[in-house]
């Protein structure tokens, strides 16, 4: 038991000395995959990254310096492909695009103005150096600016692809980043790019408080009377939070197919879907059949299921004023009871504060205290009967109630056909667009915007996407630190998390340490321990006991064998068996199992052999 104790304790004090140098060999291993995997990406994405650290200083001391963290050169992503609009911003200007002169229509006319500042500039903690972006620069005010598409965007047999990154550097309290594809009109003027100007569809992130939302809205032109209506996709059932709040910049795609489904993505993972037919709010058909707004409902109809029973007749001994609760009489009163003792009485120690003034703080009053008299007393006061229920309490008398004989169901208007009533199986065959702008009103500043791209192609759109934010993504992970350097961070913010981290490895050590180490012997059972049953019990007697039995056994054969040698003559044997032979046979076998006995039990030597049989 000691020895296994000890063992134990040896396999503990070791596991404790490897594991910090485990945790930095783990992370070493993480970083050095790290590098590989963004080398791999630099590979893949066919162009001629440099995966170097920073050049190291040679050192006096002999401690090797940490490795450097790996960078990734950047080069702008090129369209490869058909395309409608294609923007990087590596140009370092805002060439194309066009800054809105106009007034937003009824508000204060101080905040009127759409005067919110744009720049193209890198992120401010930016893992790829030469990386530019359109960046929204003020707090709570108005932003608009759009740029011309390099031709029209029409509905017809292709699809829809739309993408672009963005990235909330300073978190978002309140806002959008939404994109917005202007419809193609013969008075549309970017430079009066409105909240107003008609769009065909809109698609981004907005975030208010704890709402987070994805929106998907395009515009519907009802084919009956021309006009244009909303509709919104179905909110994404996906929890939206960490792409709000992580402060990466994340990839935003919506996809139309011309059979009327689509999907929206983040990050190239499908977060929402749905068929524009059937998961938009409101329908894109309106029902065939509606309530008649001509149609009133009778006065005399009746829509009460129950009545009051008229029939009914309150009951003669039926006391509506009976109180719920009434004094108990049987109750007496404690003897002691002191009716003439206050149970609080003024502080006889307090004294009057030397500044009160009586005209400013009125008559002064010592404070109350409990009354010493009523310590040793069943109470003080006057004394009350305690009150318990009213047996005879009915309440107020009400009339049963009974199924209404009249009763003739819940109104509802009729229905007729719905004069406005139309049906458009093809709601992609949108309204075509020309432009994309940026509308946005936020209370958070620096929303990083970058790489808006739009294609009929998928195949051109992943491949933009691969050039562009799969090179962020690359280099954002290779800046990432390791797991144990993450948790010590954590831990420095939030001291409390040393607690968990110490529980975490001391409770496993303690349960290993207690069932390998308190065991106890098994005993074997005594005979005691054993119910008293028909079924065979195993033998229980010790060790000792067995060999002394044994050995007993072995001394009565041997004495046994001795007196047969020295007692037994032929003479007496022939003797005794003629004895045997003379007395009368009484028949078949049973005598002659008489006579085997008989032998046997006048034979030592034969007690011996049969005992050993």
């Amino acid at each position: 038991m000691e020895l296994k104790v000890r063992l134990c304790l040896l396999l503990l004090v070791l596991g404790l000395c490897v594991a910090p140098f485990a945790a930095t060999h783990d992370e070493e291993d993480v970083d050095v995959d790290m590098d590989a995997d963004v080398e791999d990406d630099a590979v893949d994405l066919g162009d001629d990254e440099l995966l170097d650290g920073e050049p190291e200083e040679e050192e006096e001391q002999s401690t090797p310096a940490p490795p450097a963290v790996p960078t990734v050169t950047y080069k702008a992503p090129e369209p490869k492909g058909e395309h409608f609009f294609a923007e990087s911003f590596d140009r370092g200007t805002l060439d194309g695009w066009v800054l809105s002169q106009a007034k937003k229509d009824g508000i204060d006319e101080e905040i009127a103005k759409y005067d919110g500042k744009w720049e193209v500039e890198e992120m401010k903690d930016t893992k790829l150096p030469g990386d530019k972006g359109l960046v929204l620069k003020s707090r709570a005010k108005h932003h608009a600016i759009s740029a011309p598409l390099l031709r029209p965007f029409t509905f017809d047999t292709k699809p829809l692809i739309v993408q672009y990154e963005v990235n909330f550097q300073t978190g978002i309290d309140c806002g959008g980043a939404y994109v917005k594809l202007l419809s193609q009109s013969h008075d549309l003027n970017l430079e009066q790019f409105v909240d107003k100007t008609p769009y065909t569809i809109m698609f981004g992130p907005d975030k208010c408080g704890e709402d987070y939302k994805l929106h998907f809205i395009f515009r519907h032109r009802n084919p009956k009377t021309g006009e244009y209506e909303e509709k919104h996709a179905k909110k994404p059932e996906t929890d939206l939070r960490t792409y709000y709040t992580d402060k990466k910049t994340h990839l935003y795609t919506l996809v139309l197919n011309p059979d009327n489904s689509f999907e929206m993505l983040i990050d190239r993972t499908v977060v929402n879907s749905g068929s524009l037919l059937s998961d938009v709010t409101p329908s894109v058909n309106p029902p065939a059949e509606i309530e008649d707004p001509d149609d009133h409902k009778p006065e005399d109809w009746d829509e009460r299921p129950k009545i009051q029973d008229p029939d009914a007749v309150k009951p003669e001994d039926w006391d509506d004023d009976a109180p719920a609760k009434i004094p108990d009489e049987d109750a007496v009163k404690p003897e002691g009871w002191l009716d003439d003792e206050p149970e609080y009485i003024g502080d006889p120690d307090a004294v009057k504060p030397e500044d009160w003034d009586e005209d400013m703080d009125g008559e002064w009053e010592a404070p109350q205290v409990p009354n010493p008299a009523c310590e040793s007393a069943p109470g003080c006061g006057k004394w009350e009967r305690p009150v318990i229920d009213n047996p005879s309490y009915k309440g107020k008398w009400k009339p049963p109630m009974i199924d209404n004989p009249n009763y003739q169901g819940v109104w509802k208007p009729r229905r007729i056909p719905n004069p406005d009533f139309f049906e458009d199986l093809h709601p992609f065959r949108m309204t075509a667009f020309n432009a994309v702008g940026l509308e946005l009103w936020s209370m958070s500043s620096d929303i990083f915007f970058d790489n808006f791209f739009i294609t009929s192609d998928r195949n051109v759109a992943d491949r933009w996407a691969e050039d562009g934010w799969g090179l962020k993504k690359a280099a954002e992970g290779a800046a990432e630190p390791g797991l144990v350097t993450q948790m010590i961070s954590a831990a420095e913010d939030r001291p409390w998390l040393w607690v968990v981290y110490v529980l975490t490895v001391a409770v496993p050590l303690v349960l290993i340490i207690v069932f390998c180490c308190t065991g106890k012997k098994k005993e074997s059972p005594s005979a005691a321990q054993y119910k008293k049953t028909d079924e065979p019990q195993p033998d229980v007697k010790d060790d000792a006991e067995d060999e002394k039995a044994e050995e007993e056994e072995a001394n009565d054969e041997e004495s046994a064998e001795k007196k047969d040698d020295g007692e037994d003559s032929p003479a007496e044997v022939a003797a005794e068996e003629e004895e045997e032979a003379d007395k009368p046979e009484e028949g078949g076998d049973k005598s002659d199992e008489k006579q085997d006995d008989e032998v046997l039990r006048r034979s030592p030597r034969s007690k011996v052999r049969a005992r050993k049989d």
